[in-house]
């Protein structure tokens, strides 16, 4: 071979410092491109192979990456088609843009190394974000082929001469430069491997591993065993996504979900994913047991393409509320170096997304159909996904209000539709409004729960982190319908009622009452009102308004209501006229109406998890020496 030397065709002194300068935060990825391109030129010759345009042995198709920390290398080879030296110069030398000027242009647009090196075409050239000098040794395929070998320091001069490979393929050897010598770590590289090839389809070979292997018998006829060295493939070339469903058992998928998440509790079910028209797209997706900090759950579905991994963050590709799913998803149609602009731009992006939340909605009615009892025992933990979902898309709403649960403290479980006839004949209240009430807290909550049963209401339970949306959102949605919650006020105002209990005190004793309590209380945001409720309620009552404390409740869970979290806490004090009590304070002396009342505004304040501190110790102390 005629000896070469000659410039790379990109118009500029040297790129190389801009790459290595604009890339460098994200420099691992240069192993993933180079090793990518070792599968794809090995898939290549097996398809050539099969396609009878090569009739060769094909010999071992392994990719072997290899470190030595002495000559300070990384050197990935594969056994795939190999280039001609002329090939060499088309597809190393002129890199897929005109010049330097339009890359500094193009790139200030670009937000990540991703993004760069997907649009420029520089996935080879990432070599130099951690390499000196880049070589490459290669033998095509081709009949009569001579092994070729290029080179290049990192400027735009490149040399090519003969080669010495002699069977068929590449080698890319790296020459670690001075700030890059994690690199030459096998732990680091191991790491690496693991993230972007741990399902490639080819194997990739890291090292050697011992393994233990018959070796005869002893003297006693007992089996003996030696240890040999072994190719260590780091990678399963065959994971579940790639199979059909009738191929794979349920032990399968579990197995799979242990090997992706192995500290995890079992996941509830999952749905495989595999379409083909309008676009390509395979994966698996599980449901797992949700704890209740969602920061934790996000971020564990892995979007991979053609089994190379890209990314954990898969915020345009899966719907919102379905981020806290589990799984892999896998599409062609997804370049390896995806950017965030081209995820929210594309076309087949947002049909993965509709895709993907048609199949959810649609799993979870088979599962609600097929075995009602066992959906209702999973609700806990798919609820949230249902709730999420359907505040958040519109589309995937509409089927789910069809297996969408309402649980009440009964633990009993009813669609929105059962639930409509359940309580419509009870909780309607004057005006023909339909009143859901429900519970955040059956503890804190317990009298006023034991309060609405004892008139035959109907409480839910509105336990979960999102309920306070899912509330306002319930209310948009069902016609004539209100939620509030057991002690946003007596529950005669709750439910209005045309026969509503009345109280026979006259304006002077209400005006006496309110000053005694008032005086009692001597606390700022408590309000005091005198209220007509039966006579075996609770003396005082103590509510916030439902709408205040929605407010404060999702200004707490970061709903741009800044305004009302950081407003002191107002509370309705309402005096029972009817309770016997009442009476009593009422013809009490001066000193026994501040004690009693007083006394009565506490047993309130406890019954609401008010009594904190001092005022609670005041309180047990006043209590001994009543009794």
């Amino acid at each position: 071979m005629v000896q070469e030397k000659g410039t790379i065709s990109i118009n500029t002194e040297n790129i190389f410092p801009i790459i290595k300068k604009f890339l460098y935060s994200d420099n691992e990825i240069f192993l993933r491109e180079l090793v990518s391109n070792a599968v794809d030129a090995t898939q290549k010759i097996k398809r050539l192979a099969s396609l009878g345009h090569y009739n060769k042995d094909l010999g071992d198709l392994k990719i072997k990456v290899a470190v030595d920390d002495k000559a300070r290398t990384i050197t990935i080879s594969d056994g795939g088609i190999g280039m001609t030296a002329e090939e060499i110069k088309k597809y190393i030398n002129q890199i897929a843009f005109s010049g330097a000027a339009e890359f500094l242009e193009k790139f200030k647009e670009a937000k990540d190394a991703n993004e760069i090196i997907g649009r420029f075409g520089l996935g080879f050239y990432s070599a130099f974000m951690v390499a000196d000098k880049v070589e490459i040794q290669t033998l095509s395929y081709q009949e009569g082929a001579e092994p070729a070998r290029w080179i290049c320091d990192g400027s735009t001069s490149f040399e090519i001469t003969s080669g010495s490979r002699t069977e068929r393929g590449s080698d890319i050897i790296l020459y670690v430069n001075e700030e890059s010598g994690e690199f030459l770590e096998e732990h680091r590289i191991n790491e690496i491997l693991n993230k972007y090839a741990r399902f490639l389809p080819v194997p990739v070979q890291f090292g050697t591993k011992e393994e233990s292997v018959p070796d005869g018998e002893d003297a006693e006829g007992k089996p003996k065993f030696k240890t040999i060295e072994v190719d260590n493939i780091i990678n399963n070339t065959s994971p579940i996504w790639t199979k059909a469903p009738a191929e794979l058992k349920d032990e399968d998928y579990l197995s799979f979900y242990r090997e992706l998440y192995p500290f995890s509790e079992e996941p509830l079910f999952w749905i495989h994913l595999n379409v083909d028209y309008p676009f390509n797209l395979t994966g698996v997706l599980y449901f797992p047991k949700l704890k209740n900090d969602f920061e934790m759950q996000k971020n564990k579905i892995r979007l991979f393409s053609r089994q190379v991994f890209i990314t954990d963050e898969v915020k345009d590709i899966v719907p919102e509320f379905l981020l806290l799913l589990h799984g892999v998803i896998d599409s062609p149609d997804i370049p390896l170096n995806v950017s965030r602009s081209f995820l929210q731009a594309d076309s087949n992006v947002k049909k993965i997304n509709s895709y993907i939340s048609r199949k959810v909605a649609d799993k979870l009615q088979e599962l609600f159909k097929k075995d009602r009892k066992a959906y209702e025992e999973k609700w806990k933990d798919i609820g949230l996904f249902v709730k999420f979902g359907a505040i958040s898309d519109e589309k995937f709403y509409e089927k789910a209000k069809d297996f969408l649960l309402l649980t009440n403290t009964r633990n009993e479980h009813y669609t929105l539709e059962e639930y409509n006839a359940k309580v419509k004949d009870f909780q309607t209240d004057k005006n023909g409004n339909l009143v859901y009430l429900y519970t955040m807290d059956t503890e804190q909550q317990h009298s006023y729960v034991l309060a609405a049963q004892k008139k035959e209401y109907d409480v839910l339970l509105m336990s979960s982190p999102i309920d306070t949306h899912f509330i306002h959102h319930l209310e948009m949605k069902l016609e004539k319908t209100s939620l509030k919650r057991v002690d946003a006020d007596v529950l005669d105002k709750l439910i209005e009622k045309e026969d509503a209990t009345r109280h026979t005190l006259t304006e002077d004793e209400i005006s006496r009452l309110k000053a005694i309590f008032e005086k009692a209380i001597n606390k700022p945001g408590m309000k005091v009102e005198v209220e007509s409720l039966p006579a075996e309620a609770m003396p005082v009552t103590i509510t916030m308004e439902e709408w205040m404390r929605r407010m404060k409740d999702m200004s707490k869970m970061g709903g741009g209501m800044n305004f009302y979290g950081a407003m002191p806490d107002s509370y309705k004090v309402a005096v029972n006229a009817n309770h016997k009590i009442v009476a009593k304070i009422l013809k009490a002396e001066e000193t026994q109406q501040t004690a009693m009342a007083k006394q009565a505004f506490d047993l309130a304040l406890l019954a609401q998890g008010l009594l904190k501190g001092a005022d609670l110790t005041a309180f047990v102390e006043r209590t001994v020496e009543v009794i």
